[in-house]
């Protein structure tokens, strides 16, 4: 076995990363490769400090973005440390190599009367309109990761008590609440849609496409894209977009930073403050929109 798959195993059957995280990794750790072939390098365990610069600087010079940048240079440290964990070099040469700092981007969220609009936009009468809006109110009401939302099993679903169980990024478990507006959608979904959906299909995975078998967040991406195609919406539906709207919603109407920590799955509270910066940049424009003493007058 080769070091990059062995590599992606670990993340894989040790970390419990999604798919998506592992091949992200595999693209950034062959883009590595793919230049240290092209400079005669066949043992990437003998890299060198002086080699690992030489690669900053084709990154630079490639015109990538700072966070592009930022991202490789942390795939190949987090790649190489692995390496040195295992046995298979003494150092990580990517280990001291600093970059400038990531250039910072607020969450973007959709205001409450756009996701209303979303809702509207996706109800219908067929199996897949039902579905398609218990989805949509589902990664919205409990700010659920796509790769969250797509592993809700039937059985994760707690009716009574409007709770739903989560496996977030390294197989943790959360219960995340969900209100009467989501448990209306869900209800409808599993009572009348998901039995036609699922044909002669057996599994207990929630979200269905039209052949029964389990969603993936490429179906997902389709599904939303769909809804815009049909609809009047001027603008595009993101899932992770929902996911920031719920966090900025909950913070907007007063709820405790550390609730919304917990609820979003987040191990660090730094990740979850980012949207204390989005709801006092809102603040701060509604301000200077709709106050009357807000800009001065011309004389």
């Amino acid at each position: 076995m080769d070091v990059k798959t062995a590599f992606l195993n670990q993340l894989a059957h040790e970390k419990f990363y999604s798919q998506a995280t592992i091949d992200a990794y595999a693209r950034d750790i062959d883009k590595l490769f793919s230049y240290l072939s092209s400079q005669g390098v066949t043992d990437v365990t003998q890299l060198t400090f002086h080699q690992a610069r030489f690669y900053l600087g084709y990154l630079n010079e490639c015109g990538y973005s700072k966070n592009t940048i930022s991202r490789l240079l942390s795939s190949a440290r987090v790649f190489f440390q692995y390496l040195v964990t295992n046995d298979y070099c003494q150092d990580n040469p990517f280990r001291s190599i600093s970059y400038k700092k990531r250039e910072k981007r607020l969450p973007k969220f959709y205001y409450p009367s756009e996701m209303n609009m979303i809702i509207q936009s996706a109800i219908g009468t067929t199996p897949l309109d039902k579905r398609n809006v218990a989805l949509i109110e589902l990664l919205y009401s409990c700010g659920l990761r796509v790769s969250e939302c797509i592993g809700v099993s039937v059985n994760d679903i707690d009716h009574h008590a409007q709770l739903i169980r989560v496996v977030g990024k390294g197989g943790k478990v959360r219960y995340v609440p969900f209100g009467d507006v989501a448990q209306h959608y869900l209800s409808v979904y599993l009572d009348e849609a998901r039995g036609a959906l699922m044909q002669s299909k057996e599994h207990d995975i929630l979200f269905v496409n039209h052949l029964g078998d389990p969603l993936t967040s490429v179906g997902v991406a389709y599904i939303l894209n769909q809804i815009i195609k049909k609809s009047s919406l001027t603008f595009d539906i993101h899932p992770h977009k929902l996911r920031h709207s719920f966090a900025t919603h909950l913070l907007n109407n007063g709820a405790d930073i550390r609730v919304i920590q917990e609820l979003l799955g987040h191990d660090s509270l730094k990740a979850t403050e980012v949207y204390t910066h989005v709801t006092k940049d809102n603040l701060y424009r509604e301000y200077m929109m709709h106050h009357p003493r807000s800009r001065k007058k011309k004389e």
